[in-house]
């Protein structure tokens, strides 16, 4: 992988992929796409939305193989999980650090979450998930982390009892989605925002089980509420009614165990 380097151009030629595979690498603040058939200049990417410069077919051929595996890397994660009959799902940013409110939330939870008999399912990576992994791991209970492979961001947390590294998002999604008895959301960036958007549009679909889909902080999560209550219902008709009735926002962590375990009952 080139090194953070804040020249303008970088040389492809010292990024080890296979031919036409699209890599990204960090240029200042921004992220700048980079193909190994051309070279993109800092400049270019933030004047260019999409890479028209490459031609479709070498567009097409990269996305090939960035998917070739993503049936392995499913399999590799349902054999992981067909192991645990009580599983939970907790979401939340990667940013916080040890000493953060919404990290001690999240390790208390996780312990609670395991001394219940539950199995804690994260990404696998630093901050919420960290926490959540932490907190089921000290209270000698399942911790699993589905990580996912960037190039200088994400490395798999020390607390977890099982794991497996993704090297793309979807098939990390589909596995972190699949017959969870809960779904817990701690405020997050866009990661978990995208992760929000996928269950609740998979359970409004009725394309997985209905199960609790809690977020965790009244404070963080009102603005969206309103939003998808205002915007979405009220003004625009583009949810039906009922939909905002999906998810439950709370406060407190005997909240949600009280809605995880009687819906585990059920």
């Amino acid at each position: 992988m080139a090194d953070h380097r804040s020249a303008d151009m970088v040389k492809l030629d010292e990024i080890v992929a296979p031919p036409y595979f699209t890599t990204f690498l960090p240029t200042g603040h921004h992220y700048a796409c980079y193909n190994k058939s051309i070279n993109l200049t800092q400049k270019d990417h933030m004047h260019t939305s999409n890479d028209h410069t490459v031609p479709r077919e070498l567009q097409l051929q990269a996305a090939v193989f960035r998917l070739g595996n993503v049936n392995q890397e499913i399999e590799a994660g349902y054999h992981i999980l067909r192991q645990h009959h009580k599983t939970v799902t907790v979401f939340g940013s990667a940013r916080v650090s040890e000493t953060d409110r919404y990290y001690q939330q999240a390790r208390q939870l996780g312990g609670q979450l395991a001394q219940a008999g539950y199995t804690v399912i994260t990404g696998g990576g630093p901050g919420i998930m960290e926490a959540a992994n932490r907190g089921a791991y000290e209270a000698g209970g399942q911790s699993i982390g589905f990580n996912i492979e960037l190039p200088h961001e994400q490395s798999l947390n020390r607390y977890t009892t099982d794991s497996f590294a993704f090297s793309h998002f979807s098939p990390r999604k589909i596995v972190m989605t699949m017959m969870a008895d809960a779904y817990v959301y701690f405020p997050g960036g866009f990661g978990t925002m995208d992760e929000l958007s996928e269950i609740l549009t998979l359970t409004q679909t009725s394309k997985i089980s209905c199960a609790p889909i809690i977020l965790f902080d009244t404070q963080f999560w009102t603005a969206w509420d309103t939003f998808v209550r205002r915007n979405m219902l009220a003004d625009n008709q583009l949810i039906s009614a009922g939909d905002e009735r999906i998810y439950h926002i709370v406060d407190d962590l005997a909240e949600v165990m009280n809605l995880i375990t009687p819906a585990h009952q059920e």
